[in-house]
């Protein structure tokens, strides 16, 4: 076999080298040529040609020129990098399960973590996925793939509901296994889970107690009758199976109970504090003491909440469609409730227009808000804000979503200027549903009220895929954290998302 040789092809026919022209298979006789040869020759081209097989053919011509040419490939006549437009085929072409015996478990809220198990052959890490439901049920389940003794919990198998038309071997490679909720870790809240949060900065592999997770934090609704809790479960220490219902019961402590409606929530990089969004502002909540103090006064309903990655600010979408950006570090002054008062501008919207077809008027209109509030990082969306989701890479990054179906990316330095990125396509009118943003800051992923999941591209703002393959809202995203080194994760597995709905847990496989 000739010797490979760095910008030349060998022709076998002809017995010699030839340069290399261009960069595109198929641009020319010589580049296909190269294309042949290049197929035929290093043996990872058909490993990775046998292992992509579903993604079609336009991942391997890809993985061709990227042979030939490095990193930096054309498409569309310009040129990108081959890793991110693999990563678009992929995000393109998700495979699906949905889980037997979910319904109405995980409507609400879900966080997937690594955590110590007790086993009768010592303590070993596995992966747990916390799941919340508007009937306010809370539950623990194991993901595996072996499972545990199905006499002793309940097993919930994974069918694949998209595509149909795949390998089982392919599908089962990427699929996270089943499910085992063990004795005793189902209890019912008593009101619906609102949101379930571990602390920014969580790593399963940390060894000092400030950087690994102690807690997991757990809101609840309220009710007619009662406000909403704010509850720690301690994690602090090994899960033992087969305690019965004092599993979960022994490591729930109420800390805080709120006379209002808790709607969100969120915890700060060190986990000893968590912020808390109501019908009538924003708390900031000790998790140790419980200690309670307002840091936002508002009559608009705060439905979503941030903390930024300095833990001092604290970013909130409100009702009335105004996200504000707000400093926790309260002056002594403003303590005992005596927080500054703003008037807060609305953008312009339109009145309807009369029946003559005259031009429509525009108003302006203010609220008042209490708080350290920084005026000129105020943002206005079209209608209610549904979701926050601050991105880590890019601390001064942020997505947000609005009721009528509006997803936006905003920098806080130019927060003036408008959004940096728009996203189209969603479908909204009312429903609070949540962006699940992947590990890698890639992409993110939201449901529509047309029960279509929907996938988008950070960066570009292309959507990357949209089906349509449940009877109910996508309402809860989350991505695994901390999970690769777990025992039962294969190397070659990328964790997907979870995916929560009335009808059920569904897993995306991006």
């Amino acid at each position: 076999m000739p010797q490979d040789l760095p910008g030349f092809y060998f022709d076998a026919e002809k017995n010699r080298y030839f340069p290399i022209k261009s960069p595109i298979p198929g641009s020319s006789r010589n580049a296909c040529s190269a294309s042949t040869s290049a197929q035929k020759a290093p043996p990872k081209l058909n490993q990775v040609k046998h292992a992509e097989r579903g993604k079609g053919s336009k991942v391997v011509k890809m993985l061709h020129v990227r042979e030939l040419c490095g990193n930096s490939i054309s498409s569309n006549k310009r040129k990108v990098n081959f890793q991110e437009q693999y990563q678009k085929i992929r995000a393109s072409k998700p495979l699906i399960w949905k889980y037997e015996g979910t319904r109405r478990i995980a409507d609400a809220a879900l966080e997937h973590i690594c955590l110590d198990i007790q086993t009768p052959d010592g303590i070993t890490k596995s992966e747990i996925l916390l799941a919340g439901g508007l009937n306010g049920t809370f539950c623990l389940s194991e993901v595996g793939y072996g499972g545990r003794p199905a006499n002793n919990g309940v097993q919930c198998m994974p069918d694949l509901v998209h595509p149909l038309n795949i390998e089982k071997q392919t599908a089962s490679l990427k699929s996270p296994g089943l499910l085992w909720r063990p004795m005793g870790a189902v209890i019912e809240m008593l009101s619906s889970v609102s949101c379930i949060k571990i602390s920014r900065n969580y790593h399963p592999q940390a060894t000092d107690i400030e950087s690994s997770v102690r807690h997991a934090l757990v809101t609840t609704l309220g009710s007619e009758t009662s406000g909403g809790s704010v509850y720690m479960m301690n994690l602090s220490e090994p899960l033992e199976y087969g305690l019965g219902i004092a599993m979960l019961s022994g490591r729930f402590d109420e800390i805080s109970r709120i006379k209002s409606t808790v709607w969100t929530a969120d915890s700060n990089s060190d986990g000893n504090q968590a912020v808390i969004g109501t019908n009538i502002g924003a708390a900031l909540v000790h998790i140790e003491s419980g200690r309670r103090s307002w840091i936002c006064r508002s009559k608009s309903d705060v439905l979503s909440l941030q903390f930024d990655c300095s833990g001092n600010i604290v970013l909130c979408g409100l009702r009335n469609g105004a996200i504000v950006t707000v400093d926790t570090r309260q002056k002594p002054e403003h303590l005992h409730d005596r927080l500054p008062r703003h008037q807060i501008p609305l953008p312009f919207f339109k009145a309807s227009a009369s029946s003559s077809g005259r031009g429509q008027k525009h108003e302006k209109q203010w609220f008042e808000l209490r708080g350290d509030i920084h005026h000129s990082q105020t943002i206005s969306m079209p209608s209610s804000v549904s979701c926050l989701a601050a991105l880590r890479q890019y601390d001064q990054y942020f997505l947000a979503s609005s009721m009528d179906g509006t997803m936006r990316l905003y920098d806080h330095r130019l927060t003036q200027r408008g959004a940096v990125q728009f996203y189209d396509g969603n479908v909204n009118s009312h429903t609070r549903v949540q962006i699940g943003v992947d590990p890698s800051e890639r992409f993110f992923m939201s449901g529509g009220e047309d029960f279509c999941l929907r996938v988008w591209s950070i960066k570009s703002g292309e959507m990357l895929y949209e089906n349509k393959f449940m009877n109910s809202v996508p309402s809860v995203v989350c991505w695994p954290r901390g999970v690769q080194d777990c025992n039962r994760r294969p190397a070659n597995h990328f964790p997907g998302a979870w995916l929560g709905s009335q009808e059920g847990l569904f897993y995306v496989n991006l």
